[in-house]
C-alpha cells in the first residue's frame, strides 16, 4: 500500500513506516500501548484501522513506548474516499500530549488536595462550631447560675430594706441608714446587671424588647434621676428635644434608658465645670448614616431619632478612642477616677446596635466629649400608652373579702421569710414549702388560691411541680406565679410554657407582689395615705466640715484622695455625737461609693492645707 509519514510522525513512532506490516500487528510493531499500562492497544480500536473501515475516530489514551521514553499520544483517524465512495486512504494525525497530560495530572492532584483541604477545613469548622455551641451553652449556664446566685441574696437585702422602711417606730437616723442599704443594694444590682448583660451579649442571648412609651416622660425621669448628682458637682444638666420629635414611640425603653444613664453618668463623672447637655432630634432613615447634625425632617411611622450627649469635661486622648468601646477598658481619666467597671460604654454600644443604630464619639482633650447615637423607632398614637400607676403602700385587705390562702415555695429561708413579712401583716393566710414535692403535698391538702413558686430548687424544681399541679383539672383554680432570679429574657417564655400564670424576677419591689395578687385573685387593698416618699439626706457642704479641726480635715482629704474607705470610717468614728448628721452624710458617701465627692468638697475650703 502507498503511504506517507512526515518527519514528526516518524519521530513519534520512533521508526519509519513498514508497508508490509499486517493491520493486526500494528500495535505490536509500533509499540502502541494502553496509557498507563503494559497492555498493547487493541488493533481494532486504533484510529488507523477505524479510518480504513470508514469511521472517524479520536483517542487520547494511547502510549508509544520507545527505548528511552514513553510518549502519550492523541491520535485521530479520518477516512479518505474516492469517486466511487470507497475508502481510498486513511489519514492519521498524531500529537504528543505528554506535557498536556502531565499538566492535567498536576491539576487533578491539586484539585484533589484542594478537595481534601476543603474537607479538612469543613470538618475543623464543624468541630469549631460544636465547640462554640458548647461554649455558648456554658455561657448560658454561667449566666443562669450567676444570676441566681447573685440576685437571690440581693432579693433579701432589698426586700427587707423595703419592709423596714414601713415601720413607724424608726427614728430619722435609722430611716437614713435603711435608705443607704437600699441605695447600695441598687448600686450593686446595677453592677451585677452590667456584668450579666455583657455575658448575655457574648452568648448571643440579648434580645430587643420593644414597647410603647412616652419619650418625653422617659427623658424627664432620666433628668430627675441624675440632676442631683450633677448639681452636687456644680454642673448644669439639660435634656432637651426638638419640637417635632414624637412624644409617643415604640422601641426598647429599658435599653434606651440604660444607654442614656450610662452616657450621662460618664459625662458627669469626667466633668468638673460647665455641664452636660443632651439633645434629641429627628433623623429620617434616608440620612441616618450621614452627618448627624443635618437639619431635621419629618418622621415617618418607622424612622430614627438621634441623641447627642455633650459635656465640657476632660476629653479623651486620640490614642484611646480605638479601645473606648471595649469591655473592661478604661481611659486614663477613667482609671484616675477609680470609679466604674469599664463596661458601660461597651454595653451601651451593643444596646444601640440592637435598637438598629450605632454610636459615635467626637472629643478634644480638655475641651469635652460628645457621644452621638441614632436608634430606630416607630411613631405611635397616645392611645397606646399605659399610664404608670402611682405606687402606694398596702397596709391591709379591704373588709368583706375571702380569707385568701397563699403558698410560698422557695428553698431559701430568707426569701420565704421576706414574703411572709410582706404578706402576713396585710391579712393573707400563708403556708410555706422548701421544694416542689412539698409544694404539691401542701397544695393537695390545703388548696391555696395562689402559689409563689421559686423555679430552681432541690428534690423537685418549680417547673416539674407546676406541670404536675396544672396537669390536674382542679389545679387550674390555683394561680401559680413564678419567682426566679434568672436574668435571661427567654426564661419568661419557658416559665409560662411550663404552666405558670405569671412571672416575677428577683429582686422585686413590694408593689409588684401586691399587684400580681390583685391581678389573679381580684384582691382589693387598703393603702397608707401618708406620704411615703423616701427621705433624702442633705447634701454635704463645706460648712458642715468647718466644725472639725484642721488636722482631722487634712487626714480626711488624704483618705479621700487615696480612696481609703477604712481610714475615712475611722475618722467618722471621731466625730462628736452632737454632729451625728455630719457622720451620716459622710457615711452615706462612703456607702454609695462617692468618696471622690468628699475630696471635692474639702477642696472648696480655702483654709485646708491640701498636701
Amino acid at each position: 500500500h502507498p503511504y506517507y509519514a512526515n518527519q514528526q510522525a516518524k519521530k513519534l513512532l520512533g521508526q519509519d513506516i513498514d508497508p508490509e506490516t499486517n493491520p493486526e500487528d500494528i500495535a505490536a510493531v509500533y509499540h502502541n500501548y494502553i496509557a498507563g499500562t503494559d497492555e498493547l492497544y487493541p488493533n481494532e480500536k486504533l484510529p488507523i484501522i477505524k479510518a480504513l473501515q470508514g469511521e472517524v475516530t479520536s483517542v487520547d489514551d494511547l502510549e508509544i513506548h520507545q527505548s528511552d521514553r514513553i510518549i502519550l499520544i492523541e491520535s485521530r483517524g479520518t477516512p479518505i474516499y474516492n469517486e466511487a465512495g470507497e475508502v481510498e486512504y486513511a489519514l492519521v494525525a498524531f500529537q504528543d500530549i505528554t506535557e498536556h497530560k502531565r499538566a492535567e495530572k498536576i491539576l487533578a492532584d491539586y484539585y484533589q488536595e484542594l478537595e481534601q483541604e476543603v474537607k479538612r477545613q469543613t470538618e475543623e469548622l464543624e468541630i469549631a462550631k460544636e465547640k462554640a455551641e458548647v461554649a455558648n451553652e456554658a455561657k448560658s449556664a454561667f449566666i443562669a447560675n450567676m444570676s441566681h446566685e447573685l440576685r437571690t441574696p440581693l432579693n433579701a437585702i432589698l426586700g427587707f430594706s423595703q419592709i423596714m422602711k414601713r415601720s413607724s417606730t424608726l427614728s430619722q437616723e435609722e430611716k437614713e441608714n435603711i435608705n443607704i442599704i437600699g441605695r447600695s443594694g441598687d448600686y450593686l444590682l446595677t453592677l451585677i446587671n452590667n456584668i450579666l448583660d455583657l455575658a448575655k451579649i457574648e452568648a448571643g442571648k440579648m434580645t430587643l424588647n420593644p414597647c410603647d412609651f412616652d419619650l418625653y416622660s422617659c427623658l424627664q425621669e432620666v433628668e430627675d434621676l441624675l440632676h442631683l448628682k450633677a448639681n452636687n458637682k456644680g454642673l448644669k444638666l439639660e435634656i432637651n428635644h426638638d419640637q417635632d420629635v414624637p412624644q409617643y414611640i415604640n422601641t426598647d425603653e429599658t435599653k434606651l434608658r440604660q444607654v442614656l444613664i450610662n452616657l450621662i453618668n460618664n459625662a458627669i463623672k469626667f466633668t468638673s465645670e460647665g455641664g452636660v447637655f443632651v439633645q434629641v432630634r429627628n433623623q429620617p432613615s434616608d440620612i441616618k448614616d450621614s452627618n448627624l447634625n443635618n437639619d431635621s425632617k419629618s418622621l415617618t411611622n418607622n424612622d430614627y431619632i438621634n441623641i447627642t450627649v455633650q459635656d465640657t469635661g476632660v476629653g479623651i486622648a486620640a490614642g484611646e478612642l480605638d479601645k473606648l468601646f471595649e469591655a473592661f477598658a478604661q481611659t486614663e481619666s477613667g482609671k484616675k477616677s477609680s470609679e466604674g467597671t469599664g463596661l458601660g460604654l461597651a454595653i451601651s454600644r451593643k444596646f444601640v446596635q440592637l435598637m438598629g443604630g450605632d454610636i459615635t464619639v467626637t472629643t478634644e482633650v480638655e475641651s469635652g466629649t460628645t457621644f452621638s447615637f441614632n436608634i430606630k423607632i416607630t411613631k405611635i398614637d397616645a392611645d397606646g400608652i399605659e399610664t404608670k400607676p402611682i405606687i402606694r403602700h398596702v397596709i391591709a385587705l379591704q373588709p368583706g373579702q375571702p380569707r385568701y390562702k397563699i403558698l410560698i415555695v422557695d428553698d431559701h429561708p430568707a426569701n420565704r421569710l421576706l414574703l411572709i413579712k410582706l404578706l402576713q401583716p396585710v391579712g393573707f393566710e400563708l403556708q410555706q414549702a422548701t421544694n416542689g414535692q412539698e409544694a404539691i403535698e401542701k397544695w393537695e391538702t390545703w388548696q391555696p388560691h395562689l402559689i409563689f413558686m421559686d423555679m430552681r430548687m432541690p428534690v423537685m424544681d418549680g417547673y416539674e411541680a407546676t406541670q404536675y399541679i396544672k396537669g390536674i383539672i382542679k389545679g387550674n383554680a390555683t394561680a401559680i406565679v413564678a419567682l426566679t432570679a434568672s436574668f435571661l429574657e427567654e426564661e419568661k417564655a419557658i416559665v409560662l410554657s411550663a404552666g405558670c400564670d405569671d412571672f416575677i424576677r428577683k429582686p422585686f419591689q413590694e408593689s409588684v407582689i401586691f399587684d400580681v395578687i390583685s391581678k389573679h385573685l381580684g384582691v382589693e387593698y387598703v393603702y397608707d395615705e401618708e406620704d411615703n416618699t423616701e427621705p433624702k439626706l442633705l447634701n454635704l457642704t463645706p460648712d458642715d466640715l468647718k466644725v472639725m479641726p484642721q488636722e482631722w480635715l487634712e487626714r480626711l482629704y488624704h483618705g479621700s484622695r487615696v480612696l481609703d474607705d477604712d481610714l475615712i470610717l475611722e475618722l467618722i468614728e471621731e466625730i462628736p455625737e452632737n454632729n451625728f448628721l455630719l457622720a451620716d452624710k459622710l457615711t452615706d458617701l462612703v456607702d454609695t461609693f462617692q468618696i471622690k465627692k468628699i475630696k471635692e468638697i474639702i477642696r472648696l475650703m480655702s483654709s485646708i492645707n491640701l498636701q
